[in-house]
């Protein structure tokens, strides 16, 4: 079996439980070095997780050779940068969703792959988890029937942080680091799993404002998309909505019924058809990222297929462009 020695370009919040100790629980693979521009922050993450080795330069971890796969768990605006730098060294590379700050760095990040040969993966962990593929087994076993519309509804009250942001601003609301404000931080996790279900959204549209003036960002958008079958579908973001207002909800509705699933709380699948209401748990593991770092891994080693990849995700990015009107 092909060992995959992993580096870290990045150690923040999502490799602390998400997906970092996940590299080191499926066979043939393990971590080697995790690199941050801090030099205090690398070595507390690398003693902490049992990590050999710590760099605070992203090309010296990249040309490391005990390092043959890359982890970039970095702000977006640099995920093109390191991933090139990876690819052009031969090194597959594992990245952060989105992709990139942009559709137009998505696209370069294709095209070095192509012309490499060096696979790139994108962390659109939850078209794995097993609470979206019983979504999936529920729509593609037509118990609620032909599919005829879809609706995305968050709302979500501001944060600590928005009401102070003119003294330390999230990377989360600055555009050049993030590509948007919570919309494009959030909103790629509900398009890649609408577009795994009904396919490539072809056309999209929306309307933005920044309602609160809480920082500079957009902070509601409102939008309407075409999937490539003809399905139509809408969506509403509120970052700075009521408490009473709280929501995170999709919604599929069919000719025989509808199910309804949230996005980031995995609250009970709930299904309505002719037969009677259902409530669906679903439990997903621990580290929520295993399933989809265990099949980038089978990938690597040759015996399975991630199909996960920077193709399949950069339809995220243009959808949110044309919405945010940056296309």
């Amino acid at each position: 079996m092909k060992l995959i020695s992993w580096g870290f370009i990045g150690c923040g919040e999502v490799t602390e439980k998400k997906s970092g100790p996940a590299f080191n629980e499926v066979d043939g693979s393990h971590v080697e070095a995790v690199m941050s521009r801090s030099e205090s922050k690398a070595r507390s993450y690398a003693e902490r997780h049992n990590i050999p080795k710590w760099y605070t330069d992203a090309q010296e971890l990249v040309d490391d050779p005990n390092i043959n796969a890359i982890y970039i768990a970095t702000p977006p605006s640099s995920h093109a940068t390191f991933a090139i730098m990876a690819m052009k060294a031969g090194k597959p590379v594992y990245v952060e969703k989105p992709l990139a700050a942009s559709y137009e760095d998505c696209a370069r990040i294709n095209r070095i792959s192509e012309q490499t040969g060096v696979p790139c993966f994108v962390a659109y962990y939850r078209r794995y988890l097993p609470y979206f593929k019983r979504v999936r087994d529920i729509i593609n076993n037509g118990i609620i029937g032909e599919v005829t519309n879809v609706q995305v509804r968050f709302s979500v009250p501001p944060r600590y942080l928005d009401y102070n942001s003119h003294e330390t601003l999230p990377w989360r609301l600055q555009p050049d680091i993030a590509g948007g404000g919570y919309f494009y931080d959030l909103a790629p996790h509900q398009l890649d799993i609408l577009q795994d279900l009904f396919g490539v959204i072809t056309r999209a549209h929306g309307y933005c404002a920044n309602r609160a003036h809480l920082y500079k960002a957009e902070d509601t958008i409102s939008a309407c998309f075409l999937f490539e079958s003809g399905l139509p579908g809408c969506g509403s973001w509120c970052f700075v909505g009521h408490q009473s207002a709280k929501e995170d909800c999709i919604e599929i509705i069919g000719d025989k019924g509808s199910v309804s699933f949230s996005v980031f709380n995995y609250d009970p699948i709930r299904l309505v058809t002719s037969d009677g209401n259902m409530n669906i748990v679903v439990p997903n593991p621990p580290y929520v990222q295993l399933p989809i770092i265990k099949s980038v891994i089978e990938d690597l080693q040759g015996f399975g297929a991630c199909t996960c990849t920077s193709v399949s995700a950069t339809p995220v990015n243009w959808v949110m462009d044309r919405i945010l009107g940056k296309l």
